[in-house]
């Protein structure tokens, strides 16, 4: 058994957060999106469609598979193993994003497809942890260390890209830069990464001896489990009310971080550069947000401090909506001349992404924490299953509407209402909980 409160295993499980993260900020959000919608498939429009197909089937696998290798892992100690199998298949589909270049779109969206479902999957096992290895007084505060110290290591790793791979005339191993070949090598970095960092969880933190039976007593009592987890579950109001919540606001918030590079880029005219500056504030913003946060949630709150998240993450999502408009607007009210230099579509959106830096952080680290004090004990993975089933049921909503709504007013802006209606919603659910 793991020793709560113990400094060494609370590093080793934190580290994992700061492996992962070099994922996320830069396939999912920063580099390879954009370097997707905009190099390898045939139009921006086109390739945000099917960039949103492949976010979207990605959380309808995550959906099914989380709960079901949750049981398998309450019963039979398994959990450490579906992490390193996850992991290491993410960490190797990653690598091989490398190879699929402009025209071979199935093979980029497969591969990604797979490193995403294995990134999510090792994330759920990880989340389970938080509660043997935290007392209920520091959940909040390890919660936010970690989704800190990850949103860290996704900015060390988006920096090392930035000046070996990206913005430098020789890059690392003479990739070259003319056919997109640097940039598709920043896949390697980060398969890398998730490699060497995800080590000392594997070492260092403990698993329960696994118990023996035949393949066909482990089916029975996997799925006898799930189904006693939905009844359950439904013992527990205020969990069920929690989980329905975040399911809408985390669906707001993925869409936003599958989308967010690629909207700056088409849609505010941010070059490559530019974007990879917005992924170093972003995370650098996010992991302080969410250290500081960690500490109130302790005193105030879970609750309170995903209240707070939302509710600016939802005014961050109207004035990324309306920065291309304001210019626009005041230029005709008030004449071209009289408008100062500063006042552009650019720098009312590095607002808008200031504020969800600040607050997506906060956003994860508490929904963690509160989930972490919601869980009964000896249901730990089968609820955090659910916690990821909550966040993923639904999540292909959001990105196919936005995709959809891209699509068909051939604007990325009428997908942005989409995330803050989502935003809107959850919070309202949320201010109906009773915790």
């Amino acid at each position: 058994m793991n020793k709560v409160d113990d400094k060494k295993t609370i590093w080793a499980w934190a580290l994992y957060d700061f492996a992962n993260s070099a994922f996320t900020t830069l396939v999912v959000t920063f580099i390879y999106g954009t370097y997707f919608t905009s190099s390898i498939a045939p139009n921006e429009i086109e390739g945000t469609k099917w960039w949103s197909w492949a976010i979207s089937v990605s959380a309808v696998f995550i959906a099914i598979l989380s709960p079901i290798l949750g049981a398998l892992a309450d019963s039979f100690g398994f959990r450490k193993k579906i992490m390193i199998f996850s992991t290491l298949l993410c960490v190797l589909a990653t690598a091989l994003l490398f190879f699929p270049v402009q025209g071979q779109v199935l093979m980029a969206l497969t591969l990604f497809v797979i490193a995403n479902i294995c990134f999510e999957l090792g994330t759920v096992f990880c989340n389970a942890y938080l509660p043997e290895i935290a007392s209920p007084a520091k959940t909040g505060k390890v919660s936010g260390y970690a989704w800190g110290l990850g949103y860290f290591g996704g900015l060390i790793a988006l920096v090392l890209c930035l000046f070996l791979f990206v913005q430098t005339e020789n890059p690392l191993f003479g990739f070259d830069a003319n056919n997109g070949e640097n940039i598709r090598a920043t896949n390697l970095l980060v398969a890398l990464w998730f490699l060497i960092f995800s080590l000392p969880l594997f070492f260092v933190v403990k698993e329960k001896k696994s118990e023996s039976g035949s393949l066909k007593s482990v089916v029975a009592t996997v799925f006898g489990s799930l189904k006693n987890t939905i009844s359950e579950i439904k013992k527990y109001q205020t969990v069920k009310q929690f989980l329905v919540a975040r399911l809408v606001y985390n669906d707001a918030l993925i869409t936003v971080f599958a989308f967010g590079g690629i909207y700056a880029a088409s849609t505010i005219g941010f070059t490559f550069n530019e974007i990879m500056m917005l992924g170093v504030v972003l995370n650098l913003l996010a992991g302080v947000g969410a250290v500081t946060f960690g500490l109130i949630d302790d005193k105030v709150g879970s609750e309170k401090v995903i209240k707070w998240s939302v509710l600016f993450l939802m005014i961050a999502c109207v004035i990324a909506f309306l920065s291309p408009e304001i210019p626009v607007f005041l230029k005709s009210l008030y004449g071209t001349d009289a408008m100062p230099d500063w006042i552009n579509s650019k720098n009312l959106f590095w607002l808008a992404a200031i504020l969800i830096g600040l607050f997506s952080g906060p956003n994860q680290s508490s929904s963690r924490s509160l989930m972490a004090r919601l869980t009964p004990a000896e249901k730990r993975n089968e609820f955090f299953g659910f916690y990821a089933f909550s966040g993923k049921s639904t999540s292909f909503i959001g990105p196919l509407l936005f995709g959809w709504a891209t699509t068909f007013f051939e604007t990325q802006q009428a997908g942005l209402v989409v995330v803050g209606m989502l935003f809107l919603l959850g919070y309202y659910l949320l201010n109906r909980i009773d915790v």
